[in-house]
């Protein structure tokens, strides 16, 4: 509830540092990486809504955000463009 409390009142720009870090500091290196790259490219041109989900996304367990990502299993239906986007970015 703190989390959710503290979240209300940041700035566009402190929401972006922090999910910013997120992405980078995984545990799983692969998706430290993967994420790292697509905060860095995407986050700032992100609607409210987008980082919202962006967010969600990020609360998610590593080994399932890898799978999703790189098309093992399908992601869950809210995160479906989400996860394609990430994923066509670095089936480059």
């Amino acid at each position: 509830m703190i989390e959710a409390q503290a979240n209300i009142e940041e700035s566009r720009e402190t929401r972006i540092k922090r999910l910013t870090m997120r992405s980078m500091r995984r545990g799983i290196k692969e998706m430290d990486i993967l994420l790292s790259g697509y905060a860095a490219a995407d986050l700032a041109a992100m609607s409210d809504a987008q980082l919202a989900l962006y967010d969600a996304l990020l609360r998610e367990n590593d080994q399932d955000l890898y799978q999703w990502v790189t098309g093992q299993t399908p992601a869950p239906e809210r995160f479906n463009a989400l996860v394609d986007e990430i994923s066509r970015t670095y089936q480059k």
